[in-house]
């Protein structure tokens, strides 16, 4: 059975997003600059069907977490369209109608919804029952491979809590945002214990992945 990984950008300062996060610009004002490590690689440009692209140490990781995952968990803030119900014309994600993700997608939300097939393989599924149903159907629907959980921060936090998570995956990237969605202010009173795997430096990003500790 693969591993259920927690991958996320950050900037030095902690930040996931910059500040007022809206429809418009999803990663908050500078938000964007969090993923610009990612955006001219190869794997990230064959992901959303763009040809060329660097391949490098940052590539590299980007392409194993790819071929590493076999189902993602995700908010329904990252997967967009606002709070409450979804209403008679629901949003169908930031992603248009290929998403990048080519596997399943399971989406924590609090309104229920139809799954919602895209092309390319992604599927979302809307899970009403909490984190860990969503974390178990993903298990299921990931074919032993890793279940990736995307974000934001609020649903890493829940996983870390529950202690679903077995690996934690920073791109710390060196720019200070200064406000906006830190990643752990949320975790509570608890003590989790992280155990350093490895570390990938380039010049852009550092990749920091760490083994949770039970």
């Amino acid at each position: 059975m693969g591993a259920v990984v927690f991958d996320i950008s950050m900037s030095l300062d902690g930040f996931i997003t910059g500040p007022n996060p809206a429809p418009e610009q999803p990663l908050g004002a500078g938000g964007e600059r969090l993923h610009d490590w990612a955006y001219g690689l190869a794997s990230f440009r064959e992901r959303h069907g763009e040809p060329g692209g660097e391949t490098n140490p940052d590539d590299e990781v980007l392409s194993e977490a790819f071929s590493r995952a076999g189902a993602v968990v995700m908010g329904r803030k990252m997967f967009g369209g606002g709070d409450g119900p979804w209403g008679d014309d629901p949003w169908e994600g930031w992603w248009g109608d290929d998403p990048p993700f080519r596997m399943p997608v399971f989406v924590l939300t609090h309104h229920a919804r139809e799954p919602l097939a895209k092309r390319g393989g992604t599927t979302f599924t809307f899970v009403t029952e909490g984190v860990g149903v969503a974390v178990e159907q993903a298990r299921a629907a990931a074919g032993g491979r890793d279940v990736l959980v995307a974000g934001g921060a609020d649903i890493a936090s829940q996983c870390l809590r529950a202690g679903l998570v077995d690996e934690i995956q920073i791109h710390l990237v060196p720019i200070l945002l200064g406000d906006g969605t830190r990643l752990f202010d949320r975790l509570g009173p608890e003590r989790i214990e992280l155990e350093p795997i490895r570390v990938i430096e380039s010049p852009r990003v550092t990749h920091l992945r760490f083994g949770v500790l039970r």
